[in-house]
């Protein structure tokens, strides 16, 4: 289906504006996939959405069209400067896509990169630099590891050595036998070693610890589970700062352990104090010819907004916190350097950037910056995409029966169309119904296009429908059929 669409005059308009720098589309939010496709035929392409959900949907959808071309770059579960740390599973799959950002051709994780979806939120917020070079743990039978060394690694990567394994970012030993749950795999993996060579590798549960016969293990790739590791170098960093500040006892404690290579919740607020370098946005390590889209840049800029002011009322409220025995919010405002001198270091560094400062990020290295907005705001730049919204019953009997005869008289009259499920069963509920309306209904298998004249019923990922009036392609999803 997807070809069909991307071939309607909508669409096309679309990728005869593959030059500019910029461009205001307008058009239904669920005609963004089909625009990110055409895009990604041509260039390299990032997503932008104002929520996690809006992320998780159009991923979904992308997926079913591009493949495993598409990923999604997820944002931190907790604020920059907060006292917690991201989980293992978040901070495994970011470093995953940045891994595929700056090895594109690594045959490990397959297909080359095409388009990342991510949220403004992860977008606004900088990162340690060189996190895409960080090389993970790769096991596959055959290789060879030494086991030493290999356990020192699993712990330099923030994993957890455990006598069980039950969470992603734990690993256990015995003796020969390696159990390790990597932050970006469904289930935990049995490695079992001959010496330093891996001999068998099985997938197992984690409820009873038994293997998964089932589930076929060829590849596990391990990346670390935190974005601030204690290298010898940010150790030595820590252990220098706790020297020379003994009088913030706070940070002195927090400095000891980290010196000491022992994790600490809330440790990545320190990021601007103990990471060499400037920190990066998500736009400066996209390959070069990248293209942003914005979707509705209303949204985006009112949550870009509301992520700012959070991340800074959050720091004033653990001031005001603190002021009646809560705990303090970490201070590098007196920081000393060994000589005695002051440091002039800003935990601001890693705050939320600003939504211009990311555009103007962009432009500097001449990335395509566009929009795609569900309302026309009267701009006379704004390009209006021939795309109608479906018809949407939500349930309602009587508007399900309008539905089916607009539908019948549609397709009678040469018209195509298309509903898309999300199961198999539901898609044999819906050809049903189609037949006991008289409607002229098949299924659509996948990969196929719709014939003029039957009602496909689909089962794919699509959070809403469009109707393309230059190709007359109506095409309805399960929420808008059933709400």
């Amino acid at each position: 289906m997807a070809a069909a669409a991307c071939a309607d005059a909508a669409l096309t308009r679309v990728a005869d504006l593959g030059g500019r720098d910029r461009a205001a589309l307008v058009g239904p939010s669920a005609i963004r996939p089909f625009v990110a496709t055409t895009i990604a035929e041509r260039r390299f392409l990032l997503v932008v959405t104002a929520t996690g959900r809006e992320a998780d949907d159009l991923t979904a959808e992308l997926t079913e069209m591009v493949g495993d071309a598409v990923v999604q770059f997820p944002s931190w579960e907790t604020l920059p400067h907060e006292r917690l740390s991201p989980g293992a599973d978040t901070i495994g799959r970011r470093l995953e896509v940045l891994r595929r950002l700056a090895r594109p051709d690594d045959a490990d994780y397959g297909d080359r990169l095409r388009v990342v979806v991510t949220t403004v939120r992860s977008m606004m917020q900088p990162m340690a630099p060189g996190l895409g070079d960080i090389e993970p743990l790769a096991f596959r039978v055959g290789a060879e590891f030494d086991f030493d060394r290999l356990i020192e690694q699993l712990v330099e990567y923030a994993y957890t050595r455990v006598d069980m394994v039950g969470r992603r970012g734990e690993f256990a030993v015995r003796g020969g036998i390696l159990d390790i749950f990597s932050p970006t795999a469904d289930h935990p993996v049995r490695v079992e070693f001959w010496g330093d060579e891996i001999t068998e590798m099985r997938a197992f549960a984690v409820a009873d610890q038994r293997s998964l016969p089932d589930v076929d293990i060829d590849l596990v790739i391990a990346p670390p589970c935190r974005e601030l590791l204690l290298t010898e170098s940010i150790r030595a960093r820590a252990a220098q700062l706790a020297t020379d500040n003994p009088a913030d006892a706070a940070l002195a404690e927090l400095f000891d352990k980290l010196a000491a290579g022992i994790p600490v919740e809330g440790m990545e607020a320190l990021l601007p104090v103990l990471v060499p370098g400037k920190l990066q946005l998500l736009t400066e390590v996209l390959p070069d010819g990248a293209q942003v889209m914005i979707c509705d840049p209303e949204k985006i800029r009112t949550r870009a907004a509301d992520l700012v002011r959070t991340g800074q009322e959050f720091l004033e409220a653990s001031w005001t916190a603190a002021s009646i025995g809560g705990a303090v919010p970490l201070d590098t405002s007196n920081l000393r350097d060994s000589d005695g001198s002051r440091l002039h270091i800003d935990l601001g560094a890693s705050a939320y950037r600003a939504l211009s400062e990311i555009e103007d990020s962009a432009s500097a290295r001449d990335l395509p910056w566009w929009t795609i907005s569900p309302l026309a705001s009267g701009d006379e730049d704004e390009i209006v995409l021939d795309v109608g919204a479906a018809p949407a019953p939500r349930g309602s009997a009587d508007e399900v029966s309008s539905t089916f005869a607009m539908l019948r008289a549609h397709v009678s009259s040469g018209g195509r169309a298309v509903i898309v499920v999300a199961g198999h069963g539901t898609a044999e509920r819906v050809l049903e119904r189609l037949r006991e309306a008289e409607v002229p209904s098949a299924p659509l298998a996948e990969g196929a296009q719709p014939e003029a004249g039957v009602v496909g019923v689909l089962c794919g990922a699509m959070a809403s429908g469009f109707v393309l009036r230059d190709s007359g392609l109506v095409v309805i999803s399960e929420s808008d059929l059933t709400g």
